[in-house]
Order: C-alpha cells, then sequence, then structure tokens
C-alpha cells in the first residue's frame, strides 16, 4: 500500500483497536471514515475541541477520548512527515527498504507480534509526536499494509 490517505486511515484504526480485537474495528470502519472525514489528514488536523466532544458522542466509533484525541494529535504529527519526506510512505517504506519483509513461518504460532523493525519505527514515530504507535500495534500496521507478509505456508494466500 503507497497511498498516504490509506496509510493514515490503517494508522488511526490500529491506534483504535488497541485493546480491542480487530473486529469490533472494522465493524465500525465505515462509520469511521464519516467520522473523520474520509481520513483527510488536513481535515483531522484542524478539529478542535468542539469537534472531538462531538466524536465522543459518536455510537458508530470507539469513544475513547485518549483515542480520538491521538487521531488529531496523529494527523499534525503524519503531516509533518510528509512535509520532511515528501510523503509518509517515502518515510515508512524506508524502514524495511521498500520491500515487503516475509516471516516464513509454518505456523501461526510461530509468527512474532512484533519485531526490530516495529521496534524501530515505533520509537521513531513517538519522537515524532505520535503516540497509539507501540511497537505490537506498529507490527500489526506493517502486516495490514504490506509492509510484513505472514501468510504462513498452509494458507492459500502464502508466496515463498
Amino acid at each position: 500500500m503507497h497511498d498516504d490517505r490509506l496509510l493514515f486511515e490503517f494508522l488511526i484504526l490500529e491506534g483504535a483497536q488497541a485493546g480491542l480485537s480487530w473486529l469490533t474495528v472494522l465493524k465500525k470502519r465505515e462509520n469511521y471514515r464519516r467520522a473523520f472525514d474520509h481520513f483527510d489528514v488536513q481535515k483531522v488536523a484542524r478539529y478542535d475541541q468542539r469537534k472531538i466532544e462531538s466524536l465522543m458522542l459518536n455510537e458508530g466509533i470507539i469513544r475513547n477520548r485518549l483515542k480520538i484525541e491521538s487521531a488529531v494529535r496523529n494527523a499534525k504529527a503524519f503531516i509533518k512527515v510528509q512535509e520532511e519526506f515528501g510523503s509518509f510512505d517515502a518515510y515508512l517504506w524506508a524502514f524495511v527498504n521498500e520491500k515487503t519483509r516475509s516471516t516464513q513461518a509454518a505456523h501461526y504460532k510461530q509468527l512474532p507480534t512484533r519485531t526490530a523493525v516495529s521496534d524501530q519505527i515505533s520509537l521513531d514515530l513517538k519522537k515524532r509526536g505520535f503516540n497509539f504507535v507501540g511497537t505490537t500495534i506498529m507490527y500489526a500496521f506493517m502486516q495490514a499494509v504490506g509492509m510484513v507478509n505472514d501468510h504462513t505456508k498452509d494458507c492459500f494466500c502464502y508466496q515463498s
């Protein structure tokens, strides 16, 4: 995935998922798109306290103040990364030399929940002002956006 809008969407959704099942967030994905202006990073970065309060009343999303405020904070930090690197995509994929990594696990129980790369991305994002970007969240993000291929050898999607 090399689209900054989609990368921002996945970053926000992964942060919203923290401590919850991914299915919970997937069921609310369309509500999130509507509530967060289709993940237009420029619009989200301008959300004020009144908008945050209206999101807190939105039953279609996870109404956790820290997660909602994080989305706004992360939008501002996301824009700074775009300004520095030309795109969030360029920044992000540099961590894996623009190549999808494969774990080549034989069984799902062998799959990691974090790696040295997710540790590195998490640490760097935190230094840049992002939050809800811990290493486990970032590893799930890397899986979701195609930076990591964790299909096991018995999966029909597995490609060696």
